[in-house]
């Protein structure tokens, strides 16, 4: 049985709306369909057609850095973003997975427990990072009537989120609406980068490289100097962007492939993947999340009256005015927030290194709690294949001993695969990659899993058969 604390949210979550599984097989062609309607809606709540009802028209950009990872957009009913769920989670997964709480995921009455509590904590979340914005002065100071209003605005849109990622989860879509909207996030980013034509902001040009380029070309200038532009799109930038990218795609097909055998149909034999990337790109979503948050509450504490004098406070974060902008300078969240470019990284290389120290370092932690959290463990996968039918071939048909093999694969490669990611999304940060070296790994890793999600419902499609395989 699940603990007492999961226990808590089971009276509360039954007054949160909620999205019904589907009582049927869901057809391709549906799901499709639920997926992009799902895509719009974020897409036109990100838009400037959807800003907040009661904020001035100018207002200044804090939060920058955190916007890819919550899949946020300043100023409009995706204020907030993914970043209440994810947070959410991420405090779920660190009780469970400390033994703080007690949650067997392989039951489903604990799993609908957790699920529960994620959605009322999600709620809490989304109302207290609501009134951090609105107390902190960062729409400028706000009658009470227009302060009520646009909390009242991002709480509707944060229940609208929460649906959507229901949604797909449930079964309605492909994959989750937190991948999803990252992936669309990152790609609209890279597509700026790329070509906004924006009024100059240096002596070469537009913010958007290419249009920078074309601008420099023009203008008779050396396209070398935009090999490294500060903190605008590089031509480096561009090419780390490319290389990452196909390293990624790389890392995503290595795995060790164990052999099966279909115990219902003699002499039909498959292999079961066991990824490189076993645990997928939740690690870096995660140790992102937590830092972002570090990040959001640190700003929103020094920002205070009292705040810039206080050593606590000191000790997460301080910040100085650069370029228009406050940036990290001390405290905590100076460690864990990316140089974010080269220049920087040569600048301040101790910052660089302990950065992706605590990075890696996190998303290893993440990767081997996510086993247990997320039913990835050798005992749930070798009681999957027993159900299934399946058994390795040379070995008595038990999930016993089929465990017994995975055991030798599955924690080695998820340690790996957590450093291999937060190593990834470290250095590409470094070389100031377009939509950041995290959002790069997060976009290739999603692409590839809904590759993998289409191929596995097509086959499902054609061939019946193989749906108990799918756990469908």
């Amino acid at each position: 049985m699940a603990g007492r604390f999961l226990t808590l949210f089971k009276p509360i979550s039954k007054l949160i709306p909620e999205i019904k599984a589907p009582e049927r097989r869901v057809s391709f062609n549906e799901k499709l369909f639920w997926t992009i309607i799902a895509l719009i809606i974020y897409l036109v709540m990100s838009s400037d057609a959807c800003r907040l009802y009661g904020i001035p028209k100018e207002i200044g950009e804090q939060f920058a850095p955190l916007r890819i990872i919550f899949a946020s957009a300043r100023g409009t009913l995706m204020e907030l973003g993914i970043g209440p769920i994810v947070t959410a989670g991420l405090i779920l997964q660190l009780l469970a997975g400390s033994g703080i709480i007690e949650c067997d995921m392989s039951k489903p009455e604990d799993r609908g427990l957790f699920t529960a509590a994620s959605k009322v904590l999600a709620l809490i979340l989304t109302g207290v990072q609501a009134s951090a914005y609105i107390i902190s002065g960062m729409y400028g100071a706000l009658p009470g009537t227009s302060a009520v209003i646009i909390f009242l605005q991002l709480l509707a849109a944060g229940v609208i989120v929460m649906l959507l990622d229901e949604l797909i989860q449930k079964g309605w879509g492909f994959g989750s609406g937190i991948s999803l909207f990252i992936m669309a996030g990152v790609a609209q980013q890279i597509f700026l980068e790329c070509f906004y034509p924006s009024p100059p902001v240096d002596e070469y040009g537009s913010s958007g490289l290419f249009v920078a380029l074309a601008q420099t070309i023009m203008g008779g200038k050396p396209v070398t100097g935009l090999l490294l532009r500060g903190n605008f799109p590089s031509i480096i930038g561009f090419a780390a962007t490319v290389v990452a990218f196909l390293v990624i795609i790389y890392l995503e097909g290595v795995r060790v492939e164990l052999p099966i055998s279909y115990a219902g149909y003699r002499g039909f034999r498959s292999r079961y993947p066991i990824k490189l990337l076993y645990v997928s790109n939740l690690p870096v979503i995660f140790a992102s999340a937590l830092f972002a948050n570090v990040y959001f509450f640190s700003y929103i504490l020094w920002n205070q009256p009292w705040g810039k004098d206080n050593f606590w406070v000191g000790l997460l974060g301080s910040y100085t005015l650069k370029d228009g902008q406050y940036v990290p300078s001390g405290g905590l969240v100076y460690y864990v927030t990316s140089p974010g470019n080269l220049s920087n990284v040569i600048a301040e290389p101790v910052r660089a290194l302990v950065y992706l120290a605590i990075l890696i370092g996190f998303c290893v932690i993440f990767s081997l709690t996510w086993l247990e959290v997320g039913g990835l463990n050798p005992s749930t996968v070798a009681k999957q294949l027993v159900d299934a039918g399946m058994q390795v071939p040379g070995y008595r048909r038990s999930q016993k001993a089929i465990e017994q093999i995975l055991e030798r694969y599955i924690p080695p490669v998820t340690v790996m695969g957590g450093l291999i990611v937060g190593l990834i999304a470290g250095l590409s940060d470094f070389l100031g990659v377009f939509g950041s070296g995290t959002g790069i790994l997060l976009t290739v890793g999603i692409i590839y899993n809904y590759y993998e999600i289409l191929l596995r419902e097509q086959a499902a499609e054609m061939y019946p058969a193989f749906r108990r395989l799918f756990g469908e």
